[in-house]
């Protein structure tokens, strides 16, 4: 080895065998593909999607607001307006604008607070609770504050800064508590509400109908809300810009079938009955109207007291209020319609029901003499008439015209031995049964038979064997007796149903007796038809007769015969009521009715047809603990119908004491 070879420096690369090699390549390979996915999702969000991200950017920076759409009116049958919506400034807090929270805060709140009658920890938990839901919009601290407190906030703007004016629009019932339960409220829609399919689409906050007619007809009534578009900033507090608004569209028209002028001469008329039996010394804490047009069903007026005034649902009301609106779950509150929710026996104003139910079934004979004495009696029980009367052996005729609970007691033994005609004809004129009504809610009520006693007593024995008592107060356990066929014929026993039910299964006997005996059970109805905002027809409401019915035409003259009778011959119960009436002109076809409610006083019903050719109407009244039905619910029909014939208004109380 030479001396140069002896001085060359060694090769300093380090051999590399063929696996590191591999793996090298590998992690390589790796690297690569990462940087290709990195590049490639890089290019697909800058070029392919920039543009959609743009746009989201965008609308992340924008918020919309709804503008509330103001509801149709609702009018009644000749177009006068019965609700309406008119338009208020509301007092609101915009909070991106307030002084900074501490000192100067809480000053500005108790300088609102003196100004709008409020508490200034009421504005400040308005404000936290508004903020929180929705922070970029505006939050209501007040509606309809008044003129006054409008002119100092414009005028001291700098001593209010955040403060500001908005209008709103609030429903409005011009008559008060005129038809409230029927008629209905609005306010804004719930959280659970949203899952309901009246509501579906509808946006929290949307103001919407919550009972009556402005529920039902939520859907015509509400519109389409518009929308105001609000610029925000990065902390979602708006920020000056130029959006365009999308404007609201109102809602429809609703044309009723109610009266305005009848409606209040029926409220009218019922608070005059209900103090004259005050007057007497009869609780009369309650009572409901009904008056339908017996070809179609159209509700002229109807009514229950007490009331309330729906304007106070403009303005969120306390627990504590409500509660006292809906009362106890047995007596009801204001917010009880019972003209349709009412559950009341009928009295003697059942009796025309028995009467053809058992005429149709051939187990009466209407010349028979039946009734006489004061009492008749079953086995141990005695059946007697009120203030054990003797009108002695009469026939159906005069049965009905002097109201003969004996009579009807011996109908009702009768009947009991061929099974439950008198309970198949009263559901098939309407009792027992939902009237299909265009409202939120009626009651079905009770037709007792011997399956519902059956029932019920079955339903008793189960509670008490799950609960280990002695009596759940279900029933008291017993089979189906004659006795309760007895109470039926009469209208008492477990018999329940309401002002409604009532007048649809007179409807259906008076447009059955002007047709030969060929009626039809009317659908009580309130909506008449949906206009536009020019009042253009956009869609009528006329529901079809829920079926038809044949009824013997003998057998109907005989029963018509006798409520006749009862209002225009001497004896009758209800002819000093209609004293000076002109029965040739229009005559009337009346049965008073005392239902017995035990341990509440005597319930006072009225009801009655009136013939006209071209303007019919069936009358229900019923006053709770009331008294007898000539005394009290009577007069209150003669009223109304004196308002609908035009005739001079007159309260008469009658003398008669039957039940």
């Amino acid at each position: 080895m030479s001396a140069l070879e002896r001085v060359r420096p060694s090769d300093p690369r380090i051999p590399v065998s063929p696996q590191l090699a591999l793996r090298v390549a590998i992690i390589g390979g790796l690297a690569m593909v990462m940087f290709g996915v990195v590049f490639f999702r890089l290019w697909y969000l800058q070029v392919l999607s920039g543009e959609q991200y743009v746009q989201q950017a965008n609308a992340n920076r924008v918020r919309d607001l709804p503008i509330p759409a103001p509801r149709g009116q609702i009018l009644d049958r000749a177009g006068q307006r019965i609700v309406a919506s008119r338009t208020t400034n509301a007092v609101q807090v915009v909070p991106s604008a307030l002084p900074p929270s501490g000192a100067p805060r809480a000053a500005l709140y108790r300088r609102l607070g003196r100004l709008l009658g409020l508490s200034a920890g009421r504005i400040q938990a308005l404000v936290i609770r508004g903020r929180s839901a929705v922070p970029y919009a505006p939050v209501t601290i007040k509606t309809d504050a008044g003129s006054g407190v409008l002119t100092v906030l414009a005028e001291q703007q700098s001593q209010f800064p955040g403060v500001v004016q908005q209008p709103v629009a609030l429903r409005a019932y011009p008559y008060g508590d005129m038809a409230a339960q029927v008629l209905g409220y609005v306010g804004q829609v719930s959280k659970p509400e949203l899952k309901l399919r009246a509501f579906q689409g509808v946006q929290q906050g949307t103001v919407v109908g919550q009972e009556g007619l402005e529920y039902y007809y939520d859907r015509y009534l509400r519109g389409e809300a518009g929308v105001q578009r609000v610029g925000v900033n990065a902390a979602g507090y708006p920020v000056p810009s130029k959006l365009a608004a999308k404007q609201p569209r109102a809602g429809h028209s609703l044309r009723v079938t109610l009266d305005l002028g009848l409606q209040k001469e029926s409220e009218k008329a019922l608070l005059e009955g209900i103090e004259h039996a005050r007057a007497s010394g009869k609780p009369a804490n309650a009572g409901a109207f009904v008056a339908l047009d017996p070809r179609n069903g159209q509700v002229l007026s109807i009514g229950s007291y007490p009331g309330f005034d729906p304007n106070k649902f403009a303005k969120p009301l306390t627990k504590a209020e409500y509660a006292k609106l809906q009362g106890s779950s047995v007596a009801g509150g204001p917010l009880t319609d019972r003209a349709v929710n009412g559950t009341y026996p009928t009295g003697s104003t059942f009796k025309p029901i028995t009467a053809i139910g058992a005429l149709e079934s051939g187990v009466l004979d209407p010349n028979a003499g039946l009734g006489a004495g004061s009492c008749i009696s079953v086995s141990t029980q005695q059946f007697c008439n009120a203030g054990h009367a003797d009108y002695g052996a009469v026939s159906l005729v005069d049965a009905l015209r002097v109201s003969s609970d004996t009579y009807f007691f011996e109908v009702g033994e009768l009947a009991n031995s061929h099974g439950d005609v008198i309970q198949s004809k009263a559901r098939e004129l309407g009792i027992g049964r939902k009237t299909g009504i265009d409202l939120p809610s009626e009651i079905t009520g009770t037709v007792p038979d011997r399956k519902w006693r059956a029932k019920v007593a079955a339903a008793e024995l189960t509670c008490e064997r799950r609960k280990h008592v002695h009596s759940c107060g279900i029933s008291d356990g017993r089979p189906w007796s004659v006795g309760d066929n007895m109470h039926l014929a009469v209208g008492q026993g477990d018999l329940v149903t309401s002002p409604l039910q009532m007048a649809v299964a007179y409807s259906t006997l008076a447009n059955a007796y002007m047709n030969g005996g060929e009626g039809t059970v009317v659908t009580p109805h309130l909506g008449l038809e949906v206009d536009d905002s020019h009042g253009g027809l956009l869609q009528a409401l006329t529901p079809p007769p829920a079926r038809r019915v044949h009824l013997n035409p003998s057998d109907l003259s005989l029963v018509m015969a006798g409520i006749h009778d009862a209002a225009s011959q001497p004896g009758g119960t209800s002819f000093d009521v209609w004293s000076g009436w002109d029965q040739s002109q229009h005559p009337v076809y009346g049965k008073t009715g005392t239902a017995q409610r035990e341990p509440l006083e005597d319930q006072s019903w009225y009801m009655c047809y009136i013939g006209d050719p071209h303007r019919p109407i069936v009358i229900a009244v019923t006053v709770e603990q009331g008294g007898f039905g000539a005394e009290t619910a009577a007069p209150v029909a003669r009223l109304m119908a004196s308002k609908w014939f035009g005739k001079p208004g007159k309260f008469v109380a009658g003398s008669s004491k039957t039940l």
